[in-house]
């Protein structure tokens, strides 16, 4: 069996937020230390607060130097708001037109009479 320890890179030894490794094994057959980047929670819906599928999660400094795919989905507040709360927005506001347009004939039948 081989030797699984190995020694972190750096001066810092401690295994912090910021300073997380993986073993990682090197084509002579040592294992040595992999920094590990940190991963953030990526952008979320304005309305529900939940996860926006189909957008990379990357730092913010990193957003500019991706592709126009990446950043965004193509749709109406794409890389703002889900799908299912845009669903939402697009239904009411059918159904209030909806119920203006019943008001106004309500108002004309009664108006003749």
């Amino acid at each position: 069996m081989g030797d699984n320890r190995y020694t972190r890179k750096g001066r810092k030894s401690y295994n912090t937020r910021s300073n997380k490794m993986k073993p990682v094994r090197t084509p002579g057959g040592r294992l040595t230390a992999g920094k590990l980047k940190k991963t953030t929670k990526g952008p979320r819906c304005s309305d529900c607060k939940c996860a926006l599928p189909g957008i990379k999660h990357v730092k913010k400094s990193v957003y500019p130097h991706l592709k126009k795919r990446e950043r965004t989905v193509s749709r109406a507040y794409g890389g703002a708001t889900c799908a299912s709360c845009i669903k939402q927005r697009i239904i009411r506001a059918f159904l209030l037109e909806e119920q203006k347009a019943v008001k106004k004939v309500l108002a004309e039948r009664s108006g003749k009479k």
